[in-house]
Formats: structure tokens, C-alpha cells, sequence
């Protein structure tokens, strides 16, 4: 896991990839560079970390990818792909020795079919604990949720597999964790109680090598969401301590 504090406007460009590696621009927090992180790991590709300041981007940083996002990736031939699913779809197709998407055209697009249904999985670990700090009433995100977790737990059941795509795991597991990272964060977690298969599948992804390497604790997820909440995030959150 990269330590290094974030890019923010006026900071220095770095140097060229070097070419034996990929370089991620990415953001500590961003559950959806961890997508592209997961692959990058899982794949035991060569790469180096440069987080960015999301909130005072780095006009360098802009001119390789005019929309501000990450996870950015640029190869030493200073190829730019960026946006989490397009990241990572072509990691598989460029590093081909250990395939997560299902060579099978129609399990590759059942694969991409049920990401697009559990997409919003992403909305509701910033929404509902957002709505609650505020006093929302957040009980319709709550029910749509609990939809959402009824039917991938239905999904486990006909499967009767470990991993939402098989008995191993494949590209959609490593899509939707970095959400579940964050339930105990979105105090959500609880909602896993009524979708005993679904919490199953969390205790088995726990186990993943490749998410254990780069997996935040609760403290530091809460300790980040905090100031991202109130409109000033510390993109930083947690290097002063481990330099002191």
C-alpha cells in the first residue's frame, strides 16, 4: 500500500514512467482506485503510486486526464486510460496470465450485467451516513440497500458458490468489495445479518490475500469520511501519525 502524500496544485510533475512498470494515479480513500488496485496486486503487476488531491488537483495531473479522476493509469509509452472498470478491464486484456474476467462471451457478460445491477452499491456508504449526520430521514436508501443485499444473497443461494462469479474469485468480487470495505465505516454492516450467504461471502474475501494487503482499519475509514463529510477531506488522513 502506497504512503506517499498527495499532488496538489503546484506541485512538481513526476518524471516518466519508467518501463518496466505502470504508473496509478489514485487516491488513498477512492473505493474506486482500490478496484484497480485489486487487479494491479492480484496480477502482481509492476507499478508505482501517485495520489492526487482530488480537491486541488495538480494542472499536470490535468493535462493527462482532463476529467480529474482516478484511477488514472499511464504506461510508459504515456498511454492515459482512467475510470475504475476501464482500468481494470484492460489489465485483463493486457496482462492476460491470470484472467479475472470468464473468457466465455456470455459468463463474461453476466459478469458485467450483475455490476451493472449492483452498481449503486457505491451511492448508498456516502449517502446514508451523510443523511444520517444531517438528520435526514435515510429509511428509503435503508430499504433499497436491504433489496440490493436480498438479491445477491439469492444470487449465492442458486449459485451455491464461495464468490459471486464461481468457487474462485473473479473481477466482479474484486468490483463491488471496496463498497463492502466500507459498511462498518456506514455503520451498514448490520444489514448482513438478514443475507446470512452474503456475509459469507464477505468472511471469505476477508481472506484474500490481495485484499488483506490493502485493506484500511474501521478507524481509518471513519477517520477520513469525517472530513470528507463536513466538506474538507484529508486526503493525507493518518501519514502525519507514521512520520512522527
Amino acid at each position: 500500500m502506497s504512503t506517499e502524500k498527495c499532488f496538489a496544485k503546484g506541485s512538481a510533475a513526476p518524471g516518466p514512467v519508467p518501463k518496466d512498470r505502470l504508473r496509478l494515479y489514485s487516491m488513498r480513500f477512492c473505493p474506486f482506485a482500490q478496484r484497480t488496485i485489486l487487479v494491479l496486486n492480484v496480477k502482481g503487476i509492476k507499478y508505482d503510486t501517485v495520489n492526487i488531491n482530488l480537491t486541488d488537483k495538480p494542472d499536470w495531473f490535468l493535462e493527462k486526464n482532463p476529467l480529474g479522476l482516478v484511477p488514472t493509469l499511464e504506461t510508459p509509452a504515456g498511454e492515459v486510460i482512467y475510470e475504475s472498470l476501464i482500468t481494470c478491464d484492460y489489465l485483463d486484456e493486457a496482462y492476460p496470465e491470470k484472467k479475472l474476467l470468464p473468457a466465455p462471451p456470455f459468463a463474461k457478460a453476466q459478469q458485467k450485467m450483475m455490476l451493472e445491477h449492483f452498481s449503486k452499491v457505491a451511492l448508498y456508504i456516502y449517502k446514508i451516513p451523510k443523511g444520517r449526520m444531517k438528520d435526514q430521514d435515510v429509511s428509503g436508501l435503508e430499504a433499497e440497500l436491504k433489496e440490493m443485499f436480498t438479491r445477491l444473497n439469492e444470487h449465492l443461494l442458486k449459485t451455491k458458490t464461495k464468490f459471486l462469479g464461481g468457487d474462485a474469485i473473479t473481477m466482479i468480487d474484486y468490483m463491488l468489495w471496496p463498497f463492502f470495505e466500507r459498511f462498518e465505516m456506514a455503520e451498514l454492516h448490520h444489514f448482513l445479518d438478514d443475507t446470512p450467504e452474503l456475509k459469507k461471502w464477505t468472511e471469505h474475501m476477508l481472506e484474500d490475500p490481495a485484499v488483506k494487503s490493502i485493506l484500511y482499519s474501521v478507524d481509518a475509514h471513519r477517520g477520513f469520511f469525517k472530513g470528507y463529510a463536513g466538506g474538507n477531506p484529508n486526503y493525507d488522513y493518518g501519514l502525519e501519525e507514521k512520520t512522527n
